[in-house]
This record gives structure tokens, C-alpha cells and sequence, in this order.
């Protein structure tokens, strides 16, 4: 692979079409205006970068001559995209492990209740309440970020936290993860996370021998 050198346009000659480069070495370097890459003609003094090659004769010339501040652009460009992109795969990267802890955590707390109810410590009708609720309320929020999309009528907020109080907070919390929708309103996570801790500590309530008949 040539490597380019760095240099600036020492002698031009604009009416026979040639001048040469003197390089970071001192060296001068013959160029042909046919290998400016400019849509311009070549100016005296300006910084230019080019790779070297022997012509016919084997005479040492400069080719591909561009403008140093057009090259760094593109440079800066180049470095920029790869950048975004590195950002991108990183927060996709953050995102798909974030689906993967949140489905844990979720499939794990239900596991908890079905081995609480099989303990005797919570009535399956606890366990059928979560289920159901938690299938409701994913519902609710598809619906509601469909309807975004469409410019339609939208379930209120209201609704979205009072489901998730209610039990439905893991529903909640797979619909934030997997469909993207309210997960970005610090507003509306932290009144989700009350919610959850609402509903958490009616569970406890329960746990510890509370009135479950009043509760449902």
C-alpha cells in the first residue's frame, strides 16, 4: 500500500500545467496538474498530500495531489461516522442486555409467586391476578404506542400507572423493554417505579397475614 506524504505546492506554472511539491523531507516533487484533484487550479504555498510513483522514465512524480483541508474534512467525516456507529452497536449492545436482565426479572417474580402459592403462603388467585394483569396492562401499552404512530386517541397515563399498581407492573416494565414506548419520560419511569413499589409492599402486606379478601 503507498503512503501519502504531506507538502505544499512550492512552484506552479499555470500556463505549462506543472509545479512541484516540496515535502515534510525538503525534497521537491514534480506534479502534473492533471493529478490535482481539485475542481480549481493548484495555488502556491497551499498544504497538499499525494503519494509518489514513478513515471515512464522512472522519474519520481507526485499523483492523486489533494488539498490538505479537504482530506482532513473527510477525515474528521469518516471518524465521526465511525464513531456514531461504534455508539450505535454499543447502545443496541446495552439495550438487548437490558431486555435480557428485565425478562429475568420478570419471569423470576412470577416464579416466586407460583412457589409462594405452592407453599400455601398466597392464594393462586394472587397468582392468576399478576398473570392476568400483567397480560392487560402489555396490552394497554401496545395499544397506546400504536395509537401514538397513528395519531389516534391515547390511553392516559393515569390508566398506564393505576394498571401497574394495581399488579401489572411487570407488564409494564416487558412493554417498556421490548417495545420501546415510555421508557424515555423520566417523569413517567419514576412514577412506574412508585407504582412498583406500591404494589410490592401490598404483596408484602399479604405475605405477612394481612386481610387478602379486602385487598382483591
Amino acid at each position: 500500500m503507498t503512503t501519502k506524504q504531506q507538502g505544499h505546492i512550492k512552484k506552479w506554472q499555470d500556463d505549462k500545467g506543472f509545479g512541484f511539491i516540496e515535502t515534510e523531507a525538503g525534497e521537491s516533487v514534480f506534479f502534473h496538474v492533471s493529478e490535482f484533484k481539485a475542481r480549481r487550479r493548484p495555488n502556491v504555498g497551499e498544504q497538499v498530500v499525494f503519494i509518489t510513483a514513478p513515471d515512464k522514465q522512472g522519474r519520481l512524480q507526485a499523483k492523486q495531489v489533494q488539498e490538505l483541508g479537504f482530506v482532513q474534512q473527510q477525515m474528521a467525516q469518516k471518524n465521526k461516522q465511525i464513531r456514531k456507529r461504534n455508539s450505535q452497536r454499543s447502545q443496541q449492545s446495552d439495550f438487548e442486555a437490558g431486555q435480557k436482565k428485565r425478562l429475568f426479572l420478570g419471569v423470576g417474580f412470577y416464579a416466586v409467586l407460583i412457589l409462594l402459592a405452592v407453599m400455601n403462603k398466597i392464594s393462586w388467585l394472587v397468582v392468576g391476578w399478576y398473570a392476568i394483569l400483567g397480560l392487560i396492562t402489555y396490552m394497554m401499552y401496545a395499544k397506546d404506542k400504536a395509537a401514538a404512530q397513528r395519531d389516534e386517541w391515547r390511553t392516559s397515563e393515569s390508566t398506564l400507572h393505576i394498571l401497574s399498581a394495581l399488579g401489572g407492573w411487570v407488564g409494564a416494565m416487558v412493554a417498556q423493554t421490548y417495545l420501546r414506548h415510555k421508557s424515555q419520560k423520566p417523569e413517567f419511569r419514576m412514577t412506574y417505579y412508585l407504582t412498583v413499589v406500591i404494589n410490592l409492599a401490598g404483596l408484602l402486606f399479604i405475605l405477612a397475614g394481612g386481610d387478602l379478601e379486602g385487598l382483591l
